[in-house]
């Protein structure tokens, strides 16, 4: 599982940052990628990475403005003409369904692939037998959502030394074992794979949280999650002007990360009136309330590790 960070800028593009997109890379669990909205120039970005378009199974925008929708209809098309095939499923506050078809409509856009749109709500929006997805309505001046990425937790590791000690050579009984199942061996012995296997494996969570002003929902959203990703469009001196415009401060997204008990920050959304020689200063004002902060920057790819048992 890996973070791929598109575009980490505020409001407009900038010559170091492109405007909000971020890929939640899992190939491994799923080969797929899943999009965390879509600026303008989404594409371009991709283009500089290994992503491939056909991989996005999934795109979740977190509210309607320009910065964070105007990528999306470019890259539906370019999608179906690199070859996507497979449904993709894109999920949005009230308004993304009339947004996407309108786009694709007068455009005429035709798309090779299903495409699905569904509008959102607080609460569980997605489910499987590997993740569940939660939304929460925040504080900003549209409707804006964060979402949390809540991965299940996985059985244990197999303790192959153990049954090879015990005569039990590899093979697809391994596989049953692994399950938890109980089998019969050649020899009469029955095993339970229950008794084979080391503790569970804590799934990951991940909270990528849309444009905010600081509120509860999104600490609920940010409960001891692994990796909190949070606005920090403004300074920590700049109170007011963050309020006035429903944004955040870097201190203010290092209280939520403090208070949720999270293990990592990244801060994202920049303004562009932060230089690249202010990026350390943001960071330092962050890590003074949130140690384990870090600044998100364009064409940022990170790794979540699984947890240690």
């Amino acid at each position: 599982m890996k973070l791929l960070f598109l575009g980490t800028g505020a409001g407009v593009p900038a010559k170091p940052r492109n405007v909000s997109s971020l890929a939640l890379m899992l190939l491994e669990e799923r080969n797929s990628i899943w999009l965390f909205d879509c600026g303008e120039a989404t594409q371009h970005q991709i283009l500089h990475t290994s992503l491939k378009p056909r991989k996005i199974e999934k795109i979740f925008i977190t509210h309607l403005h320009g910065d964070h929708i105007f990528g999306l209809p470019g890259l539906l098309g370019s999608r179906s003409f690199q070859g996507g095939e497979t449904e993709l499923t894109i999920y949005g506050p009230k308004g993304i369904r009339e947004y996407v078809e309108v786009s694709l409509r007068i455009s005429q856009t035709h798309l090779k692939y299903p495409l699905s749109i569904i509008e959102i709500e607080n609460g569980v929006i997605f489910e499987d037998e590997q993740f569940t997805i939660e939304t929460l309505l925040l504080d900003h001046g549209i409707a804006s959502y964060g979402y949390r990425i809540m991965e299940k937790d996985k059985k244990g590791t197999l303790d192959a030394d153990r049954l090879l000690s015990e005569g039990i050579p590899p093979g697809p009984i391994y596989k049953l074992l692994k399950m938890g199942e109980t089998v019969t061996l050649e020899d009469g012995r029955v095993i339970n794979g229950i008794n084979y296997l080391g503790p569970e494996i804590k799934g990951r969570v991940i909270c990528v949280l849309g444009d905010t002003r600081p509120c509860e929902n999104a600490v609920t959203l940010a409960s001891c999650a692994d990796v909190v990703i949070h606005e920090a469009t403004f300074s920590a001196d700049s109170d007011e002007m963050a309020r006035n415009y429903f944004h955040s401060t870097t201190a203010q997204a290092a209280r939520l990360a403090l208070n949720a008990q999270a293990d990592t920050l990244y801060l994202n959304h920049i303004s562009s009136r932060y230089l690249k020689e202010n990026w350390n200063q943001l960071t330092e004002e962050a890590k003074a309330i949130f140690p384990n902060t870090k600044m998100a920057y364009d064409f940022l790819e990170t790794t979540i590790d699984t947890h240690k048992n």
